[in-house]
């Protein structure tokens, strides 16, 4: 049968048949190294073997790697993403509330490709990234991780994503886009702004349950959304099967949400022990982003009447880890990293794994974000059937997870469903692009 031409010109190339002999495959489950020979095959890992000599393959073209001595690691997950607030601007009011989407539109594939480049071949975008963008990267117009994105977050007037000043006299009606999130107020207008963006695509539901950092009217202890609210939204959530997450920092937001149905908690940072237990028990995920409050304080990215806010975040947010990794709560990774802040996606490892140690670190950017997204049978680790996203290591990160800091020197190449997407190393070529046909 004659095949048939792609429809669009940037349609990728089939999978090659790749063989990785003698690697070093990180178990981020465990704990555990085991040294075998990987065979990847139509975008998934088809065969892992002891024996280096026994290579189950039917492509004759296949191309072998020697791995001697390289690590063979999970493709890292960020949970917390905001794909629309990109580089290019110096300070929040201007990279997040005031650029125009064509200008944000125009620099998100060169974003995706340098968090592709960092090794993060899944993110989560809790808030401005569309089906659009998603729909670009799994056509592979541009290189990019896989996307789950919960459209706009949904916020009160006065919450989070409101970024109307106090002498902004102007009124919202509901639904009124504010840059990445919607506002809603009562019941009628939660429950259509729920289904609104869930029409449009989202994966998941993003709410502002308590006061934020870079808002300019709530302050950090106010609670947002009334029981009722959170209830319709979480109501219509898991009537189309999926689940909401919360931004919030105190236990009485925390508390609340989860109590009315939310199944995540984005920050956390001021819980106190008796909700993290009160998390673990529920079985509720806790995605902490201590970089965004660091690199905010050390760039100046804040204006002086936010600064405050942020202060009293980083006190608080190291003791936190501490305070939820005691409770048993399963945290994931993510950064919160806004315009030029983004460079720093790596950073949150070092930070972590000061505090958790490498594995739990490594966990959170592996098998407890694919957990959460509920992909855990495809994404997070290296095992038979599973999607082949991994990335070559030069050292091993079980036994320093801060290496993934440094991905210019210890990054070697970015696989995403079998295709090699990133290579810094000389051994292994870029394969996710056609050449153009020689005519002379």
């Amino acid at each position: 049968m004659q095949e048939v031409a792609p429809c669009s010109s940037w349609a990728l190339p089939k999978q090659k048949t790749y063989v990785f002999k003698n690697a070093s495959i990180v178990n981020p489950k465990n704990g555990s190294i085991r040294r075998a020979t990987v065979c990847t095959h139509e975008g998934k890992i088809h065969s892992i073997l002891d024996n280096p000599d026994l290579v189950f393959t039917d492509d004759a073209q296949h191309t072998t790697i020697d791995l001697s001595g390289k690590y063979l690691c999970p493709g890292l997950i960020d949970c917390h993403v905001h794909i629309s607030s990109v580089p290019g601007e110096p300070n929040l009011s201007k990279s997040f509330t005031q650029m125009s989407h064509p200008i944000s539109l125009l620099r998100q594939p060169t974003m995706c490709r340098e968090i592709l480049a960092r090794g993060f071949t899944t993110v989560r975008d809790c808030g401005g990234a569309t089906l659009a963008l998603k729909e670009a990267l799994a056509a592979g117009a541009f290189p990019g991780p896989r996307l789950f994105f919960a459209g706009h977050a949904l916020s009160q007037s006065g919450g989070h994503a409101d970024m109307r000043s106090s002498h902004d006299t102007t009124s919202c009606c509901g639904g009124t886009v504010t840059g990445p999130g919607r506002l809603c107020d009562g019941v009628p207008e939660c429950l259509r702004a729920t289904r609104e963006e869930l029409r449009q695509g989202a994966d998941f539901i993003k709410i502002m349950a308590g006061g934020g950092v870079a808002s300019p009217t709530d302050k950090l202890e106010s609670l947002q959304f009334t029981p009722e609210e959170i209830r319709a939204i979480t109501t219509v959530a898991a009537n189309s099967g999926t689940y909401v997450t919360a931004h919030a920092y105190t236990p009485f937001a925390v508390r609340t949400a989860v109590e009315n149905g939310v199944r995540g908690i984005e920050h956390g940072s001021l819980i106190d022990e008796e909700t993290a237990r009160f998390m673990a028990e529920r079985g509720v995920w806790l995605t902490p982003t201590l970089v965004t409050y660091t690199e905010m304080l050390e760039k100046g990215f804040l204006p002086p009447e936010l600064r405050g806010k942020n202060d009293a975040v980083i006190r608080a947010a190291i003791q936190s880890l501490t305070i939820a990794q005691k409770a048993g709560v399963k945290m994931c990774y993510g950064t919160d990293l806004l315009g030029p802040l983004t460079t720093a996606q790596t950073r949150e490892f070092s930070i972590r794994g000061a505090v958790l140690g490498s594995l739990e670190t490594l966990q959170s950017a592996t098998v407890n974000a694919a957990e959460m997204l509920r992909e855990e049978t495809r994404l997070g680790r290296i095992e038979e059937g599973f999607v082949a996203d991994m990335i070559i290591l030069k050292n091993n990160p079980l036994k320093n997870v801060e290496i993934l800091n440094d991905p210019e020197n210890q990054l070697l190449a970015v696989i995403k469903e079998g295709r090699v997407m990133v290579s810094r190393w000389s051994k292994l070529d870029v394969d996710c692009f056609l050449p153009p046909e020689k005519i002379e």
